[in-house]
């Protein structure tokens, strides 16, 4: 009997027997020969590791979000944990971030060897900055604010903090790309912003990889040696450290979406509005405040609802793949357990846990498919 050590098939085919799916990849890359190409010319060259397209995904990202410095590694998780062991966070340290965000922002976190201390949300599902203060110690090492969903923090608030009391900033803007903050592009208001090119995130590739900016040349030098082996060349190693090189294959796929990014960023802030607009007359839905001071690029379209279990229930028998990004937070992960949180140490981060449902916003989604989703939902309240 085959050993169930992978969850994930079965999702994936679950997930594709729904109508209205948060999966679109087969869509996306409908063009697979043109990349296909591209890659033919790797193949030929064998220059399947830091190679030189990866040279050219630095130079495209350095380009985009205006950052001194562009690295390419292996993963999201891994741009935050190698962003932390840049800043020399380790052993006995705490990292100031939320409790409402992926397992990969604090497990970083953890595997850097720090400590996780957490600070409620507001409404709008990020960190409160006006709490942070109350948690700095002497410990105190970092802040990790998370833009959750692509909905940027509120950096002013968040660097005037770390500036008084001389903490670096380390983005966690895996779901922001193309995100803006007061004009700014979210992940350059820190030491470094770290971001994610998973699958499913807004620029995405066949497989996991990742990215960090930063405008410090130190940094860059340091995150160069930790991605790699600690390696100044073939023969002489620096430090040792770890294995998070970007495939030249993933950053080929990278490059050749980056052409798209701007259309996949306006369509999904399309379908949120138009969601918004039509869900908003609809008493047991709570929008979350939209800021006119940000883009939000919508990574995920989150809401809060009533009876949010038996209405995922009502969508998915509809045919419309409704998710929940999460469940459970953070603090009262069974990982969590030996940091000492319990229920009710951030009730607004918890009541969010308990009533948020997210819903299908790529750019693949129609406006005939958004409408059918919200008279689903205006069914199961009886709202006409």
């Amino acid at each position: 009997m085959r050993e169930k050590h992978n969850f994930l098939p079965n999702q994936y085919r679950q997930d594709n027997r729904l109508i209205v799916k948060h999966n679109y990849l087969t869509e996306q890359f409908s063009d697979y020969p043109e990349i296909f190409r591209e890659i033919e010319s790797l193949v030929k060259s064998g220059d399947y590791t830091l190679g030189e397209y990866v040279n050219e995904f630095e130079d495209n990202i350095k380009e985009m979000t205006g950052s001194r410095f562009a690295i390419g590694v292996g993963s999201g998780t891994d741009a935050l944990f190698l962003s932390l062991k840049a800043a020399g966070i380790g052993g006995g340290d705490e990292v100031i971030t939320t409790p409402y965000t992926f397992f990969a922002t604090v497990g970083a976190i953890v595997t850097a060897g720090a400590r996780p201390v957490f600070v409620d949300v507001r409404e709008d599902y990020n960190i409160n900055p006006y709490l942070i203060k109350r948690v700095i110690t002497e410990n105190t090492k970092a802040i990790l604010p998370v833009h959750w969903s692509g909905l940027p923090c509120e950096m002013d608030t968040i660097m005037e903090i770390a500036d008084r009391y001389r903490l670096p900033v380390i983005e966690d803007s895996c779901h922001a790309i193309k995100a803006h903050y007061r004009g700014k592009t979210v992940g350059t208001f820190g030491l470094t912003g770290c971001f994610s090119m998973h699958p499913l995130k807004n620029l995405n590739i066949w497989g996991d990889g990742g990215f960090i900016i930063t405008d410090s040349e130190p940094i860059r030098d340091q995150l160069v040696l930790l991605r790699n082996h600690g390696l100044l060349n073939r023969d002489e190693c620096a430090v040792f450290a770890y294995n998070s090189r970007l495939d030249s294959i993933q950053a080929i796929v990278a490059n050749w979406l980056m052409k798209k990014i701007d259309h996949i960023t306006d369509s999904r802030i399309a379908n949120a509005e138009l969601y918004d607009q039509q869900l908003m007359n609809i008493p047991q839905v709570i929008i979350p405040q939209r800021p006119d001071n940000v883009k939000q690029v919508y990574h995920i379209y989150i809401i809060r609802v009533e009876r949010r279990d038996e209405l995922k229930r009502y969508l998915i028998k509809n045919g419309i793949d409704a998710k929940i990004h999460y469940p459970v937070p953070m603090h009262l992960q069974q990982a969590a357990e030996l940091f000492g949180y319990g229920r009710g140490d951030f009730p607004v981060c918890e009541a969010i846990c308990d009533s948020i449902i997210s819903l299908p916003v790529h750019e693949f989604i129609t406006k005939n498919q958004i409408e059918y989703v919200v008279s689903k939902i205006r069914d199961f309240y009886d709202v006409r």
